[in-house]
């Protein structure tokens, strides 16, 4: 094994998979810990957690237990892999993960990279930013869970962990990977224990992935994946067998949407144009013991319809929060989440095989209800976000961050069936 990949959370995970599929490695992603034993036969595995906004002890044992079984099939190389908006409070738990980690594989120091520039997350003299604007001043301040408040990566990882965060900006990343490497070993000196490196074009990923070939352990988005995959592209072999294998059919087909970014808002908005369409009531949620199975009955009615149904809860970010402060935020978030999770498990019974799935907790929710433990990584339909295939039972997912797509995304996800 030469890459071993702990995401935070699904759709984080499904995202580096497809980067690293990308760029030529056979690649498998897991749900979770496998509790069994099990052969993998990869490059790369990536095993996806519900890390990301759960209390900080859960994130870090469960990112160990990750840990100690990628390091029992001898991966070379370990990646803790986050949101390209850095999604975190000040308490963690991407700080508090990486020096578990960094102590557990006995190393002193590592980078900090969530740059994606591809999708517009781009780093500049350690501020992050999304589509040019500051994480603080884009939609990401209204996240209702990780509000990004701040967008100095330094302040934000120095108030979440244990060490000191040092710069290696443009200037230096510019002169090329001996020259990142260099800096480093001058900041693992001066007591750093975490480097945020400036990233806004590809060009930059490219050297910083030459780079980072010194590290042990790397932490970031998924931008810097393509540059990894290349430092062990002479190890790797044909890749064209292990992207048809992830690849989905034409068959039956829902979309569930359970984010309230300012991007799927768009995709839905632009989506319920053009198919049938149902958004979810969360008073009836909450209330109607009858709701659950009214909305399949409706499901299953459209399901032969040429686009496929979507059922959505998805809001903009005022109504959102009228919803929170009526019925609690956290009462609600997991009414939806559990909603979608007892829909998605009738829908497979029922037959259907392919579920688009918008919001990373949504994406984690409904993956567990459908009992997939492994995946074959197939076409990207987005930048980050590829179709998927279960090693077992012949279910397709595309799992689609908030923020990740273009606003013909759903309709462009359909475009990908084997006849």
């Amino acid at each position: 094994m030469l890459l071993g990949v702990i995401a935070d959370d699904f759709t984080g995970a499904t995202d580096i998979a497809g980067f690293l599929v990308e760029n030529g490695m056979r690649t498998i992603q897991l749900n979770g810990v496998p509790k069994t034993e099990m052969q993998v036969d990869a490059d790369a595995v990536v095993i996806s957690l519900k890390s990301r906004s759960c209390p900080v002890d859960e994130a870090v044992s469960s990112s160990l237990q990750a840990l100690q079984w990628l390091k029992q099939q001898d991966c070379q190389q370990y990646y803790f892999k986050y949101c390209s908006t850095f999604d975190s409070t000040e308490k963690g738990n991407i700080g508090p993960v990486t020096d578990a980690l960094l102590d557990a594989l006995g190393e002193k120091f590592t980078i900090i990279c969530p740059a994606l520039p591809v999708n517009g997350r781009t780093v500049f003299n350690g501020h992050l930013f999304v589509l040019g604007e500051l994480l603080s001043d884009s939609g990401m301040k209204n996240h209702p869970v990780t509000p990004m408040t701040d967008s100095s990566l330094m302040r934000l990882m120095d108030r979440q962990s244990t060490g000191k965060t040092g710069l290696i900006n443009y200037q230096i990343i510019e002169q090329g990977p001996e020259k990142v490497t260099e800096s480093f070993s001058t900041l693992s000196k001066n007591g750093k224990r975490y480097a945020v490196v400036d990233a806004f074009n590809a060009a930059h990923l490219d050297i910083l992935g030459k780079a980072a070939g010194s590290l042990k352990l790397i932490t970031g988005g998924s931008g810097l994946a393509a540059g990894i995959a290349k430092n062990w592209r002479e190890h790797l072999s044909d890749q064209s067998a292990a992207k048809k294998a992830g690849n989905p059919a034409k068959e039956k087909t829902i979309i569930l949407s359970g984010s309230c970014s300012v991007m799927t808002n768009q995709q839905v908005a632009n989506y319920i144009t053009q198919a049938p369409h149902l958004p979810l009531d969360v008073k009836a949620c909450l209330e109607n013991e009858d709701y659950a199975e009214q909305v399949y009955n409706w499901v299953i009615e459209h399901l032969n319809s040429p686009l496929a149904p979507i059922v959505y809860a998805t809001a903009s970010a005022d109504a959102l929060k009228e919803i929170q402060q009526k019925y609690g935020a956290e009462a609600s978030s997991q009414c939806v989440e559990q909603f979608f999770s007892r829909l998605a498990f009738q829908l497979k019974e029922f037959g259907v095989k392919n579920f688009i799935i918008a919001g990373g907790e949504t994406s984690g929710v409904v993956t567990q209800s459908l009992a997939v433990d492994a995946f074959h990584i197939g076409p990207q339909i987005a930048p980050g976000v590829p179709w998927v295939k279960s090693v077992i039972g012949n279910l397709s997912l595309a799992l689609k961050s908030g923020n990740f797509g273009d606003p013909n995304f759903f309709t462009t996800a359909q475009e990908f069936y084997n006849e």
